[in-house]
């Protein structure tokens, strides 16, 4: 993988996997919707997305598919420890804040499951031996992608 290159991405391990991890699975359609919701009616396409959102969809499947929590996987809004960067992590709000209230209307099922996984207690974050919980928060066990 090209680091370099924000767009190139790997084929994911999980998030793919609807058989082995449902929760991952789920939570990748659901943003794929929001940002094609998102993408058609503020970028004008219809189709395909537009590059910025191919590009924050790639990186927010590599982010899914890497989450340290796997299908125990809290939604974005609760989890403790926040894995994408500053400029991803924002334009992912401007999709959620767009995209979330058309969610109900458009993909009733998804929307509901995504309220559901909201009220999921936020699992805590498992240390190595003698390490302190914000050690491995940024250390190798949690990526960060530029």
């Amino acid at each position: 993988m090209n680091d370099a290159d924000p767009t190139a991405h790997s084929p994911t391990r999980r998030v793919h996997d609807r058989a082995r991890h449902p929760r991952l699975a789920r939570e990748l359609a659901t943003i794929r919707v929001m940002v094609a919701i998102h993408c058609h009616d503020l970028h004008g396409e219809d189709r395909d997305l537009c590059a910025d959102c191919e590009q924050l969809m790639a990186y927010a499947t590599r982010r899914l598919d890497r989450c340290v929590f796997g299908d125990d996987k809290p939604t974005c809004a609760k989890c403790k420890v926040h894995c994408y960067n500053a400029k991803m992590r924002e334009g992912v709000r401007a999709v959620m804040r767009y995209a979330g209230p058309k969610m109900l209307l458009r993909h009733p099922v998804l929307a509901i499951a995504h309220i559901i996984d909201g009220q999921r207690p936020t699992p805590e974050l498992t240390t190595r031996k003698g390490a302190a919980p914000e050690a491995v928060v940024g250390d190798a066990t949690h990526e960060r992608e530029p």
